[in-house]
């Protein structure tokens, strides 16, 4: 969801007003989603390389997050859609990780649509950290190294209960993938666009959509 700070920018506002319009994008594609047939959707939200930013942005951005999390709850509920997060909450402010949690609890049972919401997550970052539990497992004794497979990695992944990505869509122009889910895109499609995030609309969303419905996915085969 690239693109916030540019927007606010190009406007002459504060960086946070963009990230602010960028969390009410949020909730318009949310609920979107289900009727274009999407049931899992990840979105990237504040990446292991964030923290880079300003001291301001930073904090502006976890009260963001928890605002969303406390004003959103009772409506996933209602629509029924169950909400995950991904990457290390080690660093989060204790609050944060208490109200990730507390909506993860809430919305279990949901499953219209399966909302994953990617922060402090960065894909180097999360291979390291599955390589690392394999590692102290190997050490412990507790597994050989031969029954080290692509299945054993992915299941010690933020991801191991959510499918592979079909579809990864990048907004502002960038077309680079910049640490999104390196291990469970490698088959995904990708689709660049010039629009910066919070003027992303569902309508872009299903143009998309119908275009990668014209995509002939081989996988490294060839076609039948």
């Amino acid at each position: 969801m690239d693109g916030n700070g540019r927007w606010a920018t190009n406007r002459g506002w504060p960086r946070l007003v963009g990230h602010r319009k960028g969390a009410e994008r949020v909730k318009q594609i949310v609920a979107a989603a289900p009727d274009l047939g999407i049931k899992w959707l990840t979105i990237y939200a504040f990446s292991t390389e964030n923290w880079k930013r300003s001291t301001e942005e930073v904090l502006g951005l976890m009260a963001i997050f928890a605002r969303y999390i406390q004003r959103e709850a009772e409506r996933m509920s209602r629509e029924g859609v169950r909400m995950r997060f991904i990457g290390d909450r080690s660093k989060l402010d204790p609050k944060l990780q208490r109200l990730m949690a507390g909506i993860e609890a809430r919305t279990a049972g949901f499953s219209r649509l399966n909302l994953t919401v990617a922060i402090n997550y960065g894909g180097r970052d999360e291979l390291l950290r599955a390589t690392r539990a394999l590692a102290i497992e190997v050490a412990e004794g507790r597994l050989e190294p031969c029954d080290i497979t692509e299945a054993a990695l992915a299941d010690r992944m933020d991801t191991r209960d959510i499918p592979d990505p079909d579809l990864v869509i990048r907004t502002s122009g960038e077309t680079r993938t910049s640490n999104f889910l390196v291990w469970q895109s490698a088959y995904a499609e990708y689709e660049f666009t010039p629009t910066l995030w919070p003027d992303f609309s569902p309508e872009e969303l299903a143009t998309i959509l119908a275009r990668f419905g014209n995509r002939e996915r081989r996988f490294g085969g060839v076609p039948a």
